[in-house]
This record gives C-alpha cells, sequence and structure tokens, in this order.
C-alpha cells in the first residue's frame, strides 16, 4: 500500500507557528478541554499572523487603486456596504497576494480597511 503523501501548509505568520507547535506537543487539546472548542486559538493565530508575518512580500498599488482608496479614506465613514467591501477586498487581495473572502465580521473587516490605510498613508507621506 502506497503511504498518503502530507504536505504541510507553509505558516503565514507566528500564529501558524505557534498553532503547529501547540498541536505537536498536545497543548492545544488541552486547552480545548479546559476552555472549550471556542478559546479564541483561532482569533489569537490571526492577530499574530497578522501583527508578525513571515512573507511581508506587499504589491505597490496600482494607480487606479491608489484612486480609489483616496476616495475611501477621504469620507470619515462607520460602515462598509457589501459593494464597498468587495473593492476593497480586490485591492487587499492583490497587494498583500491573499484569498481572503467577503465577511460579516466587522473585526476582520477592521483589519482589512487598517491594512489598507497603513499602505495608502505611505503614499501620502511619501507625496509631502
Amino acid at each position: 500500500m502506497a503511504k498518503k503523501k502530507t504536505t504541510k501548509k507553509k505558516s503565514e505568520g507566528l500564529g501558524d507557528t505557534i498553532a503547529k507547535v501547540t498541536k505537536k506537543t498536545g497543548i492545544d487539546k488541552l486547552v480545548k478541554f479546559v476552555a472549550g472548542e471556542d478559546c479564541g486559538c483561532d482569533e489569537r493565530r490571526e492577530k499574530l499572523n497578522k501583527l508578525f508575518p513571515y512573507n511581508s512580500n506587499i504589491k505597490c498599488l496600482q494607480e487606479d487603486e491608489y484612486n480609489i482608496l483616496y476616495g475611501w479614506f477621504a469620507i470619515e465613514r462607520s460602515t462598509v456596504t457589501p459593494n464597498e467591501q468587495a473593492e476593497l477586498r480586490k485591492i487587499y487581495n492583490r497587494v498583500f497576494n491573499k484569498k481572503s473572502t467577503a465577511s460579516s465580521c466587522s473585526s476582520c473587516v477592521r483589519d482589512m480597511v487598517d491594512r489598507l490605510r497603513s499602505v495608502y498613508l505611505e503614499y501620502e507621506n511619501k507625496e509631502k
């Protein structure tokens, strides 16, 4: 019988590495036993991946993307419509080489907008 080949997913950041270590040592099962299935580990892993990414290969904004972000950040907003989210996510996925999809999670959308704001502000600071 042929052995099934498993492919290991490359860690995107520190959160993925910690998750792999806790799984290998069995700590993840202990935490889920004590804290329950929704222990917050996934959110923590994503947060650490965003704070400490391994692949910081961020692409430059294209002119049309810059113009979209210029218009977006010119207005103070507290909500994002589904169409706006789709437009921003398209830019986000290309610039950060991600494959994220639409989300109803407000903190996920806010994180995406904050990361795009950081890139946008880099262009604004260079212009001054």
